[in-house]
This record gives structure tokens, sequence and C-alpha cells, in this order.
């Protein structure tokens, strides 16, 4: 299996990161080995792949661009293919459309979302929409000063995109028809107040959707209707210790393949949350927390076969492995801690 590290790079970021790190991973001695060192890129911060292996996109964060770059079937190596506006500040992700045909981006700091064609080559293309999202502002006066879409999720099916907007404390939800953006019905749910809303995963299993909301560090849980797109809340639990009282923020969010287990990570605690989830209901419960052995783990993932999970932890420059229990889905670090310098991505080939 091979590992795609995407980093942040500029001096206005406190960054170090080279580009994209491209690593072999051994199962057996749960090792990561540098393949690939991709230089000359500003910020690639947050990355997809496509399902045959056989391109890689990123978002330049802070620009106002994206990328596409093609992987060799044999290496595992990256070579670059063009670039792409998305008419929009400071893209902060992308995802690829059901077909493959299109590109969804958010630019977070020009409160909009782009389409882009992408050609079975891997070209992208000039968007073909762009759409502003509008709304009252949450009351934090820096972090919520106008619509910060964070997010942009296609749902299992492909028909709907579901927009977490941190900066209006709401999730839009949009139809997806011949790569257009439609409003749904209802086009949004809104959030509590000031719990900027960030990332989204639905489960594998049940029509349920969880939100980590990072300013008031919690996890919403939502019904969710496959037929219109619309979300109906369910529940909100902290993902914090009752006993910690410090300054800390969540960030991203994932469900292992079973759908047993929801995780959550947290900058400032520096850990991972643990949630299981009633197989019925979709209720979460609060397991504890896995500390990620380093600062600001920005990013994390859970690899496809649900047996190793990877933490980016951005400010002490390192990828950490951890094993999942399948029964009670606690973590426990594995091989080496990784050095890699400011990383917020991970995706993987497992072609």
């Amino acid at each position: 299996m091979y590992i795609y590290v995407g980093s942040r790079t500029t001096r206005e970021r406190n960054a170090r990161g080279k580009g994209i790190s491209v690593f072999h991973f051994d199962r057996d001695s749960a090792r990561l080995a540098l393949v690939q060192e991709q230089g000359g890129l500003v910020n690639p911060s947050f990355l997809a792949i496509d399902r045959a292996g056989r391109h890689l996109y990123t978002v330049h964060g802070d620009c106002d661009q994206v990328s596409s770059f093609s992987i060799d079937a044999q290496s595992g190596m990256i070579e670059y293919l063009g670039s792409q506006t998305t008419q929009g500040k400071n893209p902060v992700h992308l995802a690829l459309s059901a077909s493959e045909r299109f590109l969804l981006v958010s630019n977070h700091l020009s409160s909009s979302l782009a389409v882009l064609p992408v050609t079975p080559d891997g070209l992208i293309e000039p968007p073909v929409q762009r759409l502003v999202l509008h709304g009252p502002v949450g009351p934090h006066r820096s972090e919520q000063p106008h619509s910060k879409p964070h997010f942009n999720l296609f749902d299992p099916s492909g028909r709907f995109v579901m927009v977490p907007d941190k900066g209006l404390d709401r999730i839009f939800s949009f139809e997806f028809i011949d790569g257009r953006l439609r409003e749904s019905n209802p086009p949004f749910v809104e959030c509590r107040e000031h719990a900027g809303p960030r990332n989204l995963v639905f489960h594998p299993k049940l029509s349920r959707a969880y939100v980590v909301n990072e300013l008031d560090s919690s996890v919403a849980t939502y019904r969710f209707d496959p037929d219109k797109g619309g979300l109906q809340p369910m529940q909100i639990i902290p993902t914090l210790p009752q006993d910690f009282t410090g300054n800390s923020r969540a960030s991203s969010i994932e469900i292992d393949p079973s759908g047993k287990f929801l995780y959550a990570s947290n900058r400032g605690l520096d850990c991972l949350a643990v949630f299981s989830i009633d197989q019925a209901s979709g209720w979460l419960t609060f397991l504890g927390v896995q500390e990620t052995l380093g600062r600001t783990p920005r990013f994390f993932t859970v690899e496809p076969s649900g047996r190793f999970l990877f933490v980016a932890n951005e400010d002490s420059d390192s990828i950490v492995t951890f094993l999942r229990d399948p029964i009670s889905g606690g973590l426990t670090q594995v091989g080496d801690i990784t050095p890699v310098t400011s990383p917020v991505s991970i995706v993987f080939r497992t072609i």
C-alpha cells in the first residue's frame, strides 16, 4: 500500500513542509518507507485520489488553485499534470464526484464552492460553476466573520453533497445533477451557535451523518434523508473528557469500516476521542481519548482495511501509526514514528 501525505509549506503558516511525500507501507512491520518527495508546491493541504489509483489531486491552501498528478502503477510515484484556478481564496477541501468527471472544491475564505470538470487523463478544466454561500454569521469575533465552508462530502449515493460551514454554524445540503449544484429541500440545518461545524462523515450502514464541530469541540449526530438530502439533529456530545478545562479545538472525524467506532481529533489536548456507535440507532457513547504522541493532530485517517489508523501531527512533524482493536476500538502505537514536516492530509493507494 502507498500513502500520500500533503503538507503546509509556507512561512505565513509557520510551516516546514516540502510538498507531497509518497511512502510505501509495510503491513507486517507497520513501517513507512519514503519513496518520493514532490517539492515545489505551495501548501498541498488536502489530497484526493481516484478509485483506480491513477490520479492524485490537491488543493493549494491560501492560494486559488488545485493541481493533479499521475501515479505510476509500479512505483507509486507521482508526476505533475497541471493546475487550475478555483475562482476563490484558500481552497481547503476537494472531492471527486461519483462519476469522477468533476471535482468539487470548498474555498474557505471566499465563502464559495467550485465545480471543475476532470478529463479521463486526470487534467482539471476551468470551473463550470461557482456558488457563494450566504447566511447570518456566528458569534465568534475572529473565527466567524463570514461564511467559511470547510468540507464538501458526497453522500454514499453520490447524489447529494453536505457542506459544513464553520462561519455560519450551518450544514448546507446540495443535490449534484449533471455537474451542477442545486439547493436541496431543506437547503441547510442550523447548528448550535458557536459550534463551528468543520468536517463530516457518513455511517457505512445506517442513514446517519456525524459532524465534528471545531469551536465547541463536539460531535453532532444527524439522521440523513437519502431521498431529499436533509439532516435531522439527533445528538450532540463533547470530544473532550469532563475533567479537561483548557483550550482545545476539534478538527477531523472518521468512522472505521465496520461502522462500530467513531474517532475525532482534538488540537490542544492533542488526542483522539473514541466513541462507540450503537448499531441500531447510531447514537454515540464516549469511550475515552488516545494521545496522538505529537502536537496538533489536524488530520488522521483509518486505512481501508480498518486495521491501522494514521495521525498527522502538524506541529511536531510526524506521522504516528496506530493498530486498531476491532472489538474495543482501542488504539496502540506500532512501528516507528515517521518524520514528516507539517503534515496535514493523508490518502491511500491500495491497488
